[in-house]
């Protein structure tokens, strides 16, 4: 089964500013274990909202609006496609994605990633 787990964006990744080194390279080190195992099929960040737009279609009419985009809450910061046996591996890998956040920024660190299985033909 293939999940995508989805990264929130914060303030910090929206301004644009560089990820913290000691994390950057914990997540690496954890995503060369899961390529390795073959467990992480791709995985990507996105450059801030202030880099992209948004394309809407409402009532037959199409809209562009450029970011960037004021609703961080929403905002997917990065992604993840893991190839597992479970939803409940998944939520096991990305709560350890999560857990280098708090290993390496502190307890006070607050963040948010979506698990969501990705549709297969034939499901």
């Amino acid at each position: 089964m293939r999940f995508m787990t989805m990264v929130k964006a914060d303030k910090a990744y929206e301004a644009g500013q560089a990820p913290n080194a000691a994390l950057d390279a914990a997540i690496v080190k954890l995503a060369e274990e899961s390529f390795r195992s073959g467990v992480m099929v791709e995985m990507g960040g996105l450059l801030p909202t202030a880099k992209g737009a948004r394309v809407r279609v409402s009532g037959g009419k199409m809209t562009v609006t450029d970011g960037p985009f004021t609703e961080i809450k929403e905002l997917i910061g990065g992604y993840a496609i893991l190839n597992v046996g479970s939803k409940e591996e998944a939520i096991e890998h990305t709560r350890r994605f999560l857990q280098l956040h708090v290993d390496v920024l502190g307890k006070e660190y607050e963040g948010e990633c979506e698990v969501r299985q990705m549709f297969e033909p034939g499901m």
